[in-house]
């Protein structure tokens, strides 16, 4: 009887001394766990905010005012303007029409960011298809002359250059050679003639939900330059610089010490603070308006670029950490929002002082997602006993 009480009361106490250490950290433990964690030589002095998304109070804070690469955290701007500027249930058409007797094709595009050189890609994603619209013009021309393909030009307005690079390639793999000419798009409206096709992209909302769960460069900066342009202002990056600026005037964040290479994160050069995204993400995370955005981060161990991390990392944080990516050599950073019980934080870690190689990457990716993952736990709404 004596022995059973003892080994009950060693176990007891085994279990009370570890059940603290695999809890959530509470605000106030956080900073003294944090300053440890975050001493690991994978990431290299890194910055690194947490705010208190109900009461917006900076719980801990490393560098938050060093200018650090963002890398693809970048997209988190790019997305924000978007939805400031484009209409999410907006979508781009593309046109193509045949005029023989002027032996003309006319395309009128509108800026799709995302027209598809693969047709079945193009099918599935319900986006334009420029296989479609090349072949249907080859017939239509054949069709109009005399089975021929000389002597045809084509007139176009709204295409990107590598769009029309694209079609130029496709047609001459298959013995069409027409001079093109860029025009304004009321020439191209005014010369339409028989209509061979015409091609739709998805909502600018499913272009924005694939641009932010995949990453993807080209439609982070088309659909910034398009918001520049929507806002009045040129379509290049100067626009784009722009209305990120605004944007965080508006919010009454400090900008000075944002730097804009690109919209999406791709350039080494471009710089933001953890205090400028960590204030950002707290303010837009509470305006209806960027809704979108937060329903097109990543999640944690289930979607997009952070379906295979915290999953061996940190397993406790699987489901809970909705976030941004960044990866360049020598930069790993995540931004976003990590449920904590009773609260939600937001954080931003950047470090981009690490050793170059995927090796260093992996390093610092996983001690991120460990810092994380002893904050993350399941939300558990207050329950209230009903009265006797």
């Amino acid at each position: 009887m004596l022995l059973f009480k003892r080994i009950f009361v060693l176990s007891l106490a085994l279990i009370l001394s570890i059940t603290p250490a695999r809890a959530a950290l509470g605000p106030e433990s956080i900073p003294a766990a944090f300053d440890e964690l975050l001493k690991v030589s994978s990431l290299s002095n890194p910055a690194m905010i947490i705010i208190d998304g109900t009461t917006g109070q900076v719980i801990y804070e490393k560098n938050i005012y060093s200018q650090r690469k963002p890398a693809s955290v970048m997209k988190v701007l790019a997305a924000a303007v978007t939805l400031d500027y484009l209409d999410p249930q907006s979508v781009f058409n593309t046109t193509v029409s045949i005029s023989p007797e002027n032996k003309t094709i006319i395309i009128r595009g509108s800026l799709d960011p995302w027209i598809s050189s693969d047709h079945n890609a193009a099918r599935k994603m319900n986006r334009a298809s420029l296989p479609y619209m090349g072949f249907n013009t080859l017939s239509a021309v054949k069709k109009a002359n005399s089975g021929s393909l000389k002597n045809y030009k084509v007139i176009y307005s709204n295409l990107y250059s590598q769009d029309v690079a694209n079609l130029k390639a496709f047609w001459l793999k298959r013995g069409f050679k027409p001079t093109f000419k860029a025009v304004s798009d009321d020439e191209t409206l005014l010369a339409q003639g028989d209509l061979i096709a015409s091609e739709n992209s998805p909502t600018v909302a499913e272009i924005l939900k694939w641009m932010m769960l995949w990453s993807d460069n080209l439609l982070s900066e088309r659909l910034a330059r398009l918001s520049a342009r929507a806002a009045g202002y040129s379509l290049d990056i100067k626009g784009v610089e722009t209305i990120f600026r605004a944007l965080l005037t508006q919010l009454e964040i400090d900008d000075s010490k944002l730097v804009v290479v690109d919209a999406s994160g791709l350039s080494k050069k471009n710089r933001i603070t953890a205090r400028l995204m960590g204030e950002f993400l707290y303010k837009i995370r509470k305006d209806e308006k960027y809704a979108l955005l937060y329903d097109s981060l990543p999640i944690s161990g289930v979607s997009g670029t952070l379906q295979n991390r915290f999953t061996t990392t940190a397993p406790a944080a699987v489901g809970l950490v909705r976030a941004k990516t960044g990866t360049l050599n020598g930069t790993a950073t995540l931004a976003g929002y990590v449920e904590s019980t009773d609260r939600e934080y937001i954080f931003v870690a950047l470090a981009d002082d690490i050793a170059l190689g995927n090796r260093a990457l992996d390093k610092a990716r996983a001690a991120i997602d460990r810092v994380l993952g002893r904050i993350a736990a399941p939300n558990i709404p207050a329950e209230i006993s009903p009265a006797p």
